[in-house]
């Protein structure tokens, strides 16, 4: 049996799942034809988890409970700069963990957020398996470049959670240019310019004969749709308080619908000059007997004025990046434009006005990432349905960030420097500091500054039971690992007794195994009683169809059976059956509803017999 895989694109405002079939990369459409899903996950009043287009609909009467854009949280520190702020626009409640990372409150339930995107992840699996007639298990899943340890290791543990097993995560500019250069015998260098709704990835890569090489890469994790959405609501509030003296932020719902009307504007000014947004009924005031409404006209060039600062904060990362690789506009030979936010016409005048180059026009911004991603996977298990060779494609891509150690005064020691290929490794020789030293302890720390406290505290670990002599006589070779996944691990030699140690640099703020063990049985359990209750709602409407069937046909054959051979007992055997469905729906038991299915379609067919029999002349 061959075996299933996906590629998943876990993407900030929406979600997308593929596969390679017959050797082509697909993408699945979801239940309502959609090619990607929300990536929005709602807890209704009764406990239910609403998760895609669904929670989207009901969001701005649930939005203290729909979340969206809970990417730009994963893997985030409470005391990250960028968490504050987010929880001044967002309108669903952050708490501290007890690690000391970003969770979310839902009904007075506090969620961590790999928990949150293995739901939508859950969801994703659920669509594959439904296309695919069976169970999917093995699956690629994709990130932002610019992503850090925490942040990548917090992605696989949502794959863990929803019943995955993520064979790789991958760069998501990275897997746009493996379905770009999918089966073309191409020699180019591209640059991958990555707008999505929530963060930003600028690569450079070598495609050669089926070999993808990153050379560079750089980003920003907090740069996305989200903030061009947000400079319309601000536009929009500090216009509603200068003509009606009201917030409009202070009223939750008012707050879903600015962020809804202001996504939809954006979405139609790539279209558009200009676009109306009319919100009726937006707030009551306490002082004024009518609701009061919002319309506003909201033109290109405005919209361009609102957010050129954001524009160019991307422009400005990607010439950064070029310097640091040491290359210019003029060593590329195209430019990919992924996300959907390139679409909004400023971008792209940016990015052509930057690189020199129309951008390409061959790959689709919000489903090539997970086309890229099926193709990796497909590489990774060894072929795709329908084909006997494994595919012939080598990735080689980078780590976006330095790796590295504290050292005396408080500086950041680069081990490993950003943009080097993976996996890659790198040595480093610890000495004891003081007479009879028996441990050592280690920071491990990813980032860009020379000042340590200023970067990623991956973790910290201690060299134990060391021989004891003079300082400086005792040497410990420690080897730092960096996966192709980017993941970090550390081995330690003791050089004077040849002991070696081995630690897996786990972020401080990730969660153990016992509460990942418990979130992936309360996700199986959920998983199970959501099956449950869909089996139990579609068997209902068959029988509910069957309940109408019954009424339409019974009033008028009613008289013919009572007179015929079939007598008062067919009737009494029918309204028996269906007061039997009517109590099997009231108390939602599935075997009892399973056991007057069949009766009540008997029912039916033979009252549509005697109807037959009626109409006869």
């Amino acid at each position: 049996m061959t075996e299933r895989f996906i590629g998943i694109d876990l993407g900030t405002t929406n979600s997308c799942v593929a596969t390679v079939e017959d050797g082509v990369p697909t993408v699945i459409a979801n239940k309502g034809g959609y090619k990607t899903t929300p990536s929005m996950v709602a807890i209704t009043e009764s406990g239910r988890r609403l998760i895609g287009h669904i929670a989207k609909r009901q969001a701005i009467t649930n939005a203290q409970n729909t979340v969206y854009a809970a990417k730009r949280l994963i893997g985030r520190k409470w005391s990250h700069a960028s968490v504050e702020p987010a929880r001044q626009v967002l309108p669903y409640k952050l708490v501290e963990g007890e690690l000391g990372d970003v969770r979310i409150e839902l009904r007075e339930k506090a969620y961590a957020i790999p928990e949150i995107s293995a739901m939508v992840l859950t969801e994703m699996k659920r669509i594959a398996e439904e296309h695919c007639g069976g169970p999917v298990e093995k699956a690629v899943i994709t990130l932002p470049a610019y992503f850090n340890d925490g942040q990548r290791q917090a992605t696989k543990d949502a794959g863990r959670i929803a019943g995955l097993d993520v064979i790789r995560v991958i760069n998501e500019p990275t897997a746009a240019a493996l379905a770009y250069g999918f089966k073309k015998n191409i020699t180019k260098r591209v640059a991958v310019y990555d707008l999505g709704g929530g963060t930003f990835d600028i690569s450079v890569l070598d495609i050669h004969e089926g070999v993808f090489e990153v050379l560079a890469t750089s980003g920003d994790t907090f740069l996305g749709g989200e903030d061009f959405d947000q400079r319309i609501v601000e536009w929009l509030v500090l216009d509603f308080v200068k003509e009606h003296k009201i917030d409009l932020r202070t009223d939750v719902m008012a707050l879903q619908r600015l962020r809804d009307a202001a996504e939809n504007a954006k979405m139609q000014l790539s279209l558009s000059v200009s676009t109306e947004i009319n919100l009726p009924f937006i707030i009551t005031a306490d002082s004024k007997p009518d609701a009061l409404h919002l319309q506003r006209t909201l033109t290109r060039e405005k919209f361009q004025e609102l957010t050129a600062d954001l524009v160019q904060r991307s422009i400005t990362i990607c010439e950064r990046m070029l310097q640091e690789a040491r290359l210019t506009t003029s060593d590329l030979n195209e430019v990919i434009l992924v996300g959907g936010m390139t679409r909004v016409p400023a971008v792209q005048a940016a990015v052509k006005s930057f690189f020199g180059l129309d951008p390409a026009k061959s790959v689709h911004p919000d489903e090539v990432v997970a086309l890229g991603a099926a193709v990796q996977a497909a590489a990774l298990v060894g072929g795709a349905k329908g084909e006997e060779e494994k595919p012939t494609m080598l990735l080689l891509d980078v780590t976006p960030h330095h790796l590295g150690i504290m050292i005396a005064g408080g500086y950041f020691n680069v081990l490993i420097s950003s943009n080097t290929t993976v996996p890659t490794s790198a040595m480093h020789t610890f000495t004891t500091v003081r007479d009879d030293q028996t441990t050592v302890k280690i920071v491990v720390l990813q980032g860009d500054s020379r000042v340590a406290q200023e970067n990623e505290l991956l973790g910290e670990f201690l060299l134990t039971d060391l021989p004891a002599g003079p300082r400086g006589t005792v040497e410990i070779d420690v080897r730092f690992d960096i996966s192709s996944d980017g993941i970090v691990s550390v081995a330690a030699k003791d050089k004077t007794t040849g002991r070696e140690q081995s630690i897996q640099v786990t972020a401080s703020s990730r969660m153990s195994e016992d509460e990942l063990s418990n979130i992936m049985g309360a996700n199986d359990e959920f998983a199970v009683a959501e099956k449950n209750a869909e089996q139990f709602q579609a068997l209902k409407n068959e029988v509910e169809r069957s309940l109408r069937d019954i009424d339409r046909l019974l009033p008028g054959v009613r008289d013919f059976i009572s007179a015929s051979e079939l007598g008062d007992g067919a009737l009494k055997k029918i309204d028996a059956v269906k007061e039997r469905a009517r109590a099997a729906m009231q108390a939602q038991d599935i075997e009892a509803l399973k056991s007057v299915h069949e009766p009540l379609d008997r029912a039916v067919t033979m009252l549509k017999g005697v109807t037959d029999r009626i109409a006869k002349p």
